[in-house]
């Protein structure tokens, strides 16, 4: 898989990496001693997209000897608007691909360690055994878990961060002294209730600022250097231009890195954050209708009311011609709704609108149903003519 960690004392500069890392050689911080550490080092980026971009980016520049990536997703025209390390060209093609390409063209001395899969219980604490350092770039609550827990099973630091929108957030898991993601977060969400960045969407700029966040930190526990943050949570609000500082300490209790802890093996993450798929886990038994049924339907003239329950800036983007009631404000306009009529409801992907057919069933409202997919599968499966978003 991947070969044994190196000794600094192995890792030689060459006359060529003295100059392309001169400006780290002046520094009496880095100098050639902690220069040596970085090509020495060995970092994992789980995830390569847009916390992972500036983050490998930064790592490969800086001259960190191996570079392990995890990813299995392929790039698509609106991760561009953020995950600045893959361009059009690579559209289509495998994320792992297009940064290890990226990092090749860099900095030639850094050597990639490719990890085409999804992460998993299974494969987590054989992927991590050969490196020294994990950051996490993942976007969802059951890997965080995933690498919390891996990482304190094998002792690796665990570099974090996650965004929403103009929000983000980062800190260091994992270590001796601190605490980890369980500390700080016992217990995940109920599934749905925090909305994905795919559904809540992200400022583009934002995963740069905590990427960049990340490999700094990554750079300062290679070089031994500076104050880490450890036991500390920076939240950068960057609608504001604010940074705060929050002090998070090791809970003895914590059932992977307390005292007695009861967390000894990995177990099924997806489970314990209770998820079945995101569309399935919030559309479980709530009746829905496919697109091109409900075009039939109305193309045959059926007395159908078609519901709008996202955002009007969504409105703006795409619609449905349908009547727009955002979500938040259902239940003080429920009132604008004739429950004698068949409502269809829909939102971006299915989600939002399967919580609002419950929200009327649970009304009194009894021909109501979930458009399957939302105006994206329309689009897909009805009309390319809807934009996608």
């Amino acid at each position: 898989m991947s070969t044994p960690i190196t000794t600094h004392d192995e890792a030689k500069l060459n006359n060529e990496e003295i100059l392309r890392y001169s400006r780290h050689l002046i520094m009496p911080e880095v100098g050639m001693v902690g220069q040596r550490k970085l090509k020495a080092a060995r970092v994992l980026c789980v995830g390569a997209g847009g916390l992972g971009s500036p983050l490998i980016l930064y790592l490969a520049a800086a001259g960190v000897g191996t570079i392990g990536l995890v990813d299995f997703d392929v790039v698509d025209y609106s991760n561009l608007q953020r995950q600045i390390i893959h361009t059009m060209r690579d559209v289509g093609r495998h994320k792992i691909d297009s940064a290890a390409e990226k990092i090749a063209a860099i900095n030639p001395f850094v050597n990639t360690v490719r990890f085409e899969t999804k992460l998993t219980s299974a494969n987590a604490l054989e992927i991590f055994r050969d490196f020294d350092i994990i950051a996490d770039g993942t976007d969802n609550f059951a890997t965080r878990y995933l690498v919390n827990d891996a990482c304190v099973l094998s002792g690796k630091p665990n570099v974090y961060a996650s965004i929403f929108r103009f929000e983000g957030q980062a800190t260091i898991f994992a270590t001796e002294s601190g605490p980890c993601y369980r500390c700080l977060y016992p217990e995940p969400p109920p599934p749905g209730l925090v909305p994905s960045c795919a559904e809540g969407g992200v400022l583009g700029v934002l995963p740069g600022i905590l990427g960049t966040i990340q490999a700094t930190e990554v750079i300062k526990l290679i070089l031994g250097t500076g104050e880490p943050l450890i036991g500390r949570l920076l939240l950068v609000d960057a609608l504001a231009a604010r940074f705060r500082e929050l002090r998070v300490r090791k809970n003895p209790d914590c059932p992977a890195c307390g005292v007695n802890p009861t967390v000894r093996k990995l177990i099924d993450y997806d489970q314990f954050c209770g998820i079945r798929g995101e569309e399935a886990a919030a559309t479980a038994g709530i009746p829905e209708i496919q697109p091109e049924e409900l075009k039939r339907r109305l193309d045959a003239g059926e007395d159908i009311f078609v519901l709008d329950v996202r955002e009007p800036h969504e409105y703006q983007i795409c619609n449905l011609n349908g009547y727009l009631i955002p979500i938040g404000d259902l239940p003080k306009r429920v009132h604008e709704l004739d429950s004698s009529r068949a409502i269809v409801i829909h939102c971006k992907s299915g989600t939002r609108s399967a919580k609002a057919v419950e929200f009327l069933h649970q009304a009194g409202f009894q021909q109501v149903t979930n458009l399957a997919g939302g105006i994206m599968r329309w689009s897909e499966k009805v009309d390319p003519t809807v934009p996608r978003y």
